[in-house]
This record gives structure tokens, C-alpha cells and sequence, in this order.
């Protein structure tokens, strides 16, 4: 198992070995989401202090914070509206707050669950908002009306959701993967057990909507197609591993042009990956602390990473006086993206 004292001297002592651009002013405990503007180059991140906050992200690389709001406790997730105006933010509050950020607006409540909400997601194509809690539900919202459009029952805590319309994908405790037809959506479309023999901690759908990649604590990541014609394309492999220390994957992203994708891990690295070649095209430098979460923007020229606590040895090892928290921003090369320049 992974231990803090192996972490800590395997791992430079550098938060930013590759040379990132650094955004100012960033949470005062671990950044729990990351998600860019589909429209500019909006950053906002949810953290462990209670806030949201946004940062405009200029050509430079330099960031200039632009706004934040306050929940009542911690913030889990956050999304955006196809507008690009309006936030989304839920967490341990139990609620789902709607923020008219780019209007100045003030924040209202649109959602609520009797536990914390762990993911959101808007579809535009529904013009709903749907939320995942460890309250064991899913829910609709039509952002208009108090009470959900729907709710669907898990089974179990909702811990990873993605959605690509009209495919949705919920990763749950004890390793449950549903799938969804967002043209059907009260309807489980299919129910499998993870690949991969540990907890899920994120789901991405492919860009093409005909699978998803699943990872787990356990340091692997899962290719999955839904077609029964095409199983004999899945496979797992291992990553964010080093020597017999283990460590979980935080986060999967697709880029959005190139349509490989990124893995972060709690060993504070990312990497990018081909899929359809199986070839990794990029392996980064690792950070000080993980990376619990990350993003690209919506043209893929920037990829936006925290490196900060986990949590994944609980509060008791955790110090935020002690190891600050950080957001920042790579600009990945082409050749990071496109797996022919390496020949593959």
C-alpha cells in the first residue's frame, strides 16, 4: 500500500516540475473539481473551503480571478451551461446552487438530496440538469420547478458521472457502472460491474458516445464498449504506479480535438493516452502532492490540474496550514495529442 512517507520521498519536493503556469489566489483547501467555459477561457474551480470560485484565463497564461460564491460546507462538483454563462456547484450542503456568473447574478438553490451531491451534470439537448448524490439517486431538475423531473434509484452512492447525449454513464460504490440512453432516461439501458476489481473514482464516454474509459483506486483504467461486437476491444491497463506503491486515478478527460485523453493520479502525475493504439504519448513529471482533479478547456489548449491533499488518508494526515494548495495550468504540445508523430 501507499504510505505518506514513501509518497513523500519518492516524490520531488517541487508542487510545479513541469513548468506549468500557476493561477493566482487559488482555494485555501484542496480543489475538489476543475471545469472550463464551453464559450472562453473561464476556469472555476470547487473546493474543500466552501467556495467557488472563477478565474478568466488570459492568452499569457496568467489568470485574473474574477468572482466566488459561498456554499455551507464543502463543494464537490461544479459544471458549466452550454451559454457559458451559468455555473452549476453542489456538495455536502445537500444542494445544488445555479450561478449567473457572467451576469453578475447571485446564486439560488435548483437541487436538493438528502446527502451530498457528488456530481452534476447539465444536458442541453434535455435542457436539464442532472444530479448524482450518496443518497443513493439520480434527479432530473428542471431548473424552473422545486421538485426533480425524476428521480432514479442507484444501487448504491453515487460516485462518478459523465455524460456524452445521448450516452450517461453513473459509477456507484461496490463497483456498479449504469449506463443510460438519455432518449430513454428512466430506463436503465445496461448495468455492468466495473472491469477493474477495485472502488471506481471517474468515468469519461468516448467522444463518439460508443463506450467509456472507468478508473479505479487501484491505479488502472478500464476501455469499454458498449456493443457486444466490440468486447474484444476492452482491455485495462495499469498506470499512476510506481515500484509496489499504488495509487488511485482522480481523474480521466478526453481532449476534445484529438480525442485521446489524460489520467491523473494521487502519485501527482498526469499522462496522456491513445486508446485506439493503446500507447501512452506522454508521460509528465511528478508532482509533490496529487492531483485530485483536472480539465481541458474547450479547444484542448489548455489543461488545467490541482495538485493538492486528497483526502484519501483522511482528515487526520491532512494539514492545510502546511501543504498549500495549487491550480495549474499545462499547455500541451501537439505532439502530446496525436499519436502518429510518434510513429505508433
Amino acid at each position: 500500500m501507499a504510505n505518506l512517507s514513501g509518497f513523500n520521498a519518492s516524490a520531488s519536493a517541487n508542487p510545479n516540475p513541469n513548468k506549468s503556469f500557476e493561477v493566482v489566489q487559488p482555494p485555501t483547501d484542496s480543489v475538489s473539481s476543475l471545469s472550463f467555459c464551453p464559450k472562453g477561457n473561464y476556469l472555476v474551480a470547487t473546493s474543500w473551503d466552501n467556495q467557488v470560485r472563477c478565474w478568466e484565463i488570459l492568452r499569457t497564461g496568467s489568470s485574473m480571478p474574477k468572482a466566488s460564491i459561498s456554499h455551507d460546507q464543502p463543494v464537490l462538483c461544479s459544471t458549466w451551461k452550454e451559454d457559458g454563462a451559468t455555473v452549476f456547484s453542489g456538495g455536502c450542503d445537500k444542494q445544488v446552487k445555479m450561478w449567473p456568473l457572467m451576469s453578475g447574478g447571485q446564486p439560488t438553490t435548483v437541487a436538493m438530496h438528502d446527502a451530498p451531491v457528488k456530481e452534476i451534470a447539465w444536458i442541453p439537448e434535455m435542457n436539464l440538469l442532472a444530479t448524482g448524490s450518496w443518497d443513493k439517486t439520480l434527479r432530473y431538475w428542471d431548473t424552473r420547478q422545486p421538485a426533480p423531473v425524476h428521480t432514479q434509484q442507484l444501487p448504491d452512492r453515487c460516485y462518478a458521472l459523465t455524460v456524452r447525449y445521448p450516452l450517461m454513464v453513473v459509477g456507484t460504490a461496490d463497483r456498479n457502472l449504469i449506463v443510460f440512453n438519455l432518449q430513454n432516461p428512466q430506463t436503465e439501458f445496461k448495468r455492468i460491474s466495473s472491469p477493474l476489481k477495485y472502488q471506481t473514482r471517474c468515468v469519461a464516454a468516448f467522444p463518439d458516445q460508443q463506450g467509456f474509459l472507468v478508473g479505479s483506486i487501484e491505479g488502472r483504467v478500464g476501455v469499454h464498449h458498449l456493443d457486444d461486437a466490440q468486447q474484444s476491444k476492452n482491455f485495462t491497463f495499469k498506470c499512476h504506479r510506481e515500484g509496489n506503491e499504488i495509487y488511485s486515478v482522480n481523474s480521466l478527460n478526453f481532449h476534445p480535438v484529438h480525442h485521446t485523453f489524460a489520467t491523473a493520479g494521487s502519485d501527482g502525475a498526469f499522462n496522456f493516452w491513445d486508446k485506439d493504439s493503446k500507447q501512452r504519448l506522454k508521460a509528465m513529471s511528478r508532482c509533490s502532492q496529487p492531483i485530485p482533479c483536472s480539465a481541458f478547456n474547450n479547444d484542448g489548449s489548455i489543461f488545467a490540474y490541482a495538485v493538492c491533499y486528497d483526502w484519501s488518508k483522511g482528515a487526520e494526515n491532512h494539514n492545510p496550514a502546511a501543504a498549500k494548495t495549487y491550480i495549474f495550468l499545462h499547455t500541451p504540445q501537439v505532439t502530446d495529442q496525436i499519436p502518429n508523430q510518434f510513429g505508433l
